[in-house]
């Protein structure tokens, strides 16, 4: 065994093991030696050099701006391979609607391949071919450097998996890596409609030499995939199956296989990216669905960024750290946006009945990478013919489209969603509350939320928590409805009503969220005895004396609501609450009629949504906002959230306020850009009921996007709007939009242009010497 030679004095890696052939460990080899040419790196690669699965790769203008910049040699070869387009096309039910700009670059595996073979040859890196690498243990006792870029089933990941502690989740669709001997002339997207259920196919060309090559690959579920037959069929079956399914796509071309089969797609995450000297690329580290790119550009991005950061760093430690640090942010995002477009595929069925041109949008701006406004960028005039089918007026934006529940017309559709402000005294609002929501309503949202509005003293969350179980609070929110009503013309108020459950008696928000009072407690309500963490509380499970007991409180309170002049009421049955209780598994464990399966946990919310629904008035709407998931084993399912929707809409619910979580404490959410829309999605789309959307939504551009793609009815936004309470208007300003649906207050019209900055009148440069 050789001695490791000393790190340079820029403390750069000498010796260097790449374990894996693929594209992302060659060009890594390939940056690390020419970065420093006194480097001894060594690539392993247990297949021929010409083994390669799958046929074409995408790779971006973000990308290549890199690799131009790192290595203008193996930009200049991959510019001369690449087939470029700029269309996508959607076909649905013998309708084809095509997008243009997007701008793609593609070539072949192979080719690529051959491209970084030859460079690493040219720098004088060693190449071992058929050639089993040794662990990466035995390995970094030998190197420097041991980069473990050996593919989504890494041997390296998993001989140390106690320290990276890898994640590998199965998804629900198989899909088959096949090939056309022509090139299509867009990236395309068709849809199948079989006797056994929906299929897909993404095709896109990466060949223009002679009749060109195309990469297909054809996507279904699982149980669309058993019931077809295709796990009894050998590859050419097949492939010759697929072809005849997409003929038309193909033009009855045939397609062909290089050693293809069908698989479930792996989501790969890891805790740590790196052991001692020992690194993680690639898939190895990460994976992302096909359907946003190629996991290749991921693993060149991957080489571009160790290679720097052993570069600016002292050491190879500190390298490592740094690359993770750098990646894996970049790297969650990619995920986040792969995770919502293979749901969307998997969920493809529930969207078939879309008209055909918003199904082309929802299926572009589904991983939320591109957006209505980056859309219109691309492709105004696509654009526009899908705000014209949507109902848009000329010039107006999707968000400023009125919206009706019952009687109720929303001059648009952004909602300032209930924010706990625990600032009320004995349960009475005063001056805070008229500023906060006079300030909101004033701002331009269509419709302003009170905070959850507590139906008794005992079911107040905090000493803090509003109230209507008084006619002096009725008669403080009255002065909020009519200051809203007078001065804010157009604006609708909704009343979120609900009871704490187990989760009251609790500090203020900022006093410590969540945590029992030092002193004055008093007594809880809920479904079960269980205490919502540790040191909580432990509440009473209610009496069928005590469930009617808090049902007419909720009737008493709707009647105050309506004196008090609110036009929407909603019922708040998530997070945790006591309605909430009732509603999930892990918080109702009664063995009476109120608790057991879905019908027996749901009695009680109907009961009581259906004594207010009796007594608030037949013209204006009720919603309900529930919890979608409890983010815990064993807790509310998405499958759950549907009946729960459907079983509220039948009993007169006009929409469903769909939130998720903050039903236990040992909750896991997967945060995110819009993370739960999916829900709100899912709900829509499988029931028809309206549904307002939470959660992340912090944008003009994605309330746009969500609504237009038949994602969402109406966007509830906290955040945004504490951060500006006029976030409304705003976005109409930045929109160039002086309609109806975002009128603003005669007193602030002054302000409805954004404030000139700066100089804007320097002399335009005109002329341009030769140099």
């Amino acid at each position: 065994m050789g001695i490791p030679a000393a790190p340079s004095a820029a403390g750069r890696a000498r010796r260097i093991a790449v374990i894996g052939g693929g594209p992302g460990g060659l060009y890594a080899a390939a940056l690390l030696k020419r970065l420093d040419p006194g480097r001894e790196v060594t690539v392993w690669e247990r297949n021929a050099p010409d083994d390669t699965f799958g046929f074409g790769v995408v790779l971006s203008d973000e990308t290549l701006g890199g690799i131009e910049h790192a290595d203008p040699a193996v930009y200049a070869a991959l510019q001369a391979e690449f087939v470029r387009w700029d269309d996508i096309d959607i076909v649905h039910r013998d309708r084809r609607h095509t997008s243009g700009g997007h701008g793609f670059a593609a070539l072949g595996r192979r080719r690529l391949l051959e491209i970084l073979h030859d460079r690493c040859r040219d720098l004088g890196i060693e190449l071992r071919f058929r050639t089993e690498a040794p662990p990466a243990s035995a390995l970094s006792s030998q190197y420097d450097l041991v980069v473990a870029a050996d593919g989504v089933h890494s041997l390296t990941r998993e001989a140390h998996a106690d320290v990276f502690e890898p994640t590998l989740t199965s998804h629900h669709c198989r899909y088959i890596w096949l090939a056309a001997d022509f090139a299509l002339d867009a990236f395309r997207f068709e849809i199948a409609e079989t006797e056994h259920g929906v299929m897909q196919l993404h095709g896109y060309p990466y060949s223009a030499s002679g009749t060109g090559a195309s990469t297909v690959i054809v996507e279904m579920r699982e149980e669309v995939w058993e019931a077809a037959g295709f796990a009894e069929l050998d590859e050419h079956e097949s492939t010759e199956r697929c072809a005849k399914i997409f003929t038309e796509a193909l033009g009855g071309r045939p397609l062909r296989g290089n050693n293809s089969s069908w698989i479930n797609f792996r989501t790969v995450t890891n805790t740590r990216w790196s052991y001692g000297n020992t690194v993680l690329l690639g898939d190895a580290a990460h994976t992302a669905h096909f359907s946003i790119g190629s996991g290749t550009k991921l693993a060149v991005e991957d080489a571009l960024a160790l290679a720097a950061c052993l570069e600016e760093q002292p050491d190879v430690p500190a390298a490592l750290r740094a690359y993770e640090e750098e990646r894996r942010p970049v790297v969650a995002s990619t995920q986040r946006a792969a995770r919502a477009s293979l749901q969307w595929f998997e969920r493809l069925s529930d969207y078939l009945d879309q008209p055909p041109r918003q199904f082309a949008f929802n299926l572009l701006t589904r991983s939320r990478r591109v957006t209505h406004d980056n859309l219109r960028l691309r492709d105004a005039d696509f654009t526009r013919a899908v705000e014209r089918d949507f109902g848009c007026p000329d010039g107006t934006p999707p968000m400023f489209t009125p919206f009706r529940l019952r009687d109720l017309t929303l001059r648009n559709r952004v909602v300032v969603s209930p924010m706990d402000m625990y600032s009320a005294v004995d349960g009475v609002p005063g001056d805070f509350h008229l500023v906060h929501l006079g300030a909101r309503a004033l701002g331009g949202a269509g419709l302003v939320m009170t905070e959850m509005v507590c139906v008794s003293e005992r079911g107040r969350i905090t000493p803090g928590c509003a109230g209507l179980y008084t006619d002096e609070q009725a008669d403080a929110w009255r002065r909020v409805t009519d200051f809203v009503h007078a001065q804010a013309p157009g604006a609708a108020i909704g009343l979120q009503l609900g009871h704490s459950g187990r989760k009251g008696s609790t500090k203020r928000m900022w006093e410590g969220i969540d945590d029992p009072l030092p002193d004055g407690n008093w007594p809880l309500d809920a479904a079960s005895p269980l205490p919502y963490k540790r040191g909580s509380q432990v509440p009473r499970e209610l009496s069928r004396a005590g469930l009617t007991e808090i049902r007419e409180q909720f009737v008493a309170a709707a009647r105050r609501a309506d004196r008090a002049g609110f036009d929407l009421l909603e019922l708040h049955a998530a997070h945790g609450y006591l309605l909430s209780g009732f509603l999930s598994p892990l918080t109702n464990l009664r063995t009476d009629a109120y608790g057991g399966d879905l019908p027996g946990r749901l009695r009680y919310p109907l009961e009581v949504f259906d004594t207010v629904r009796a007594v608030w008035p037949a013209a204006r709407p009720m919603t309900v906002r529930i919890s979608a998931t409890d983010w815990a084993d064993g807790g509310t399912t998405a499958e759950d959230a549907v009946e729960i929707a459907r079983a509220f809409a039948a009993h007169g619910a006009d929409a469903v306020d769909v939130s998720t979580g903050q039903v236990v404490a040992d909750e896991r959410p997967e945060f995110g850009r819009s993370y739960q829309t999916p829900y709100a999605d899912r709900i829509r789309s499988v029931t028809g009921v309206p549904v307002i959307t939470v959660g992340a939504v912090s944008s003009w551009d994605d309330v746009n996007s969500l609504l237009l793609a038949g994602r969402a009815d109406l966007c509830a936004l906290a955040r945004p709007h504490l951060y500006d309470p006029h976030w409304t208007l705003h976005a109409a300003a930045e929109q160039g939009y002086a309609g109806a649906g975002a009128a603003w207050p005669l007193q602030y019209g002054a302000g409805s242009r954004r404030p000139r900055t700066g100089r804007a009148d320097a002399p335009k440069q005109r002329l341009q010497l030769p140099v």
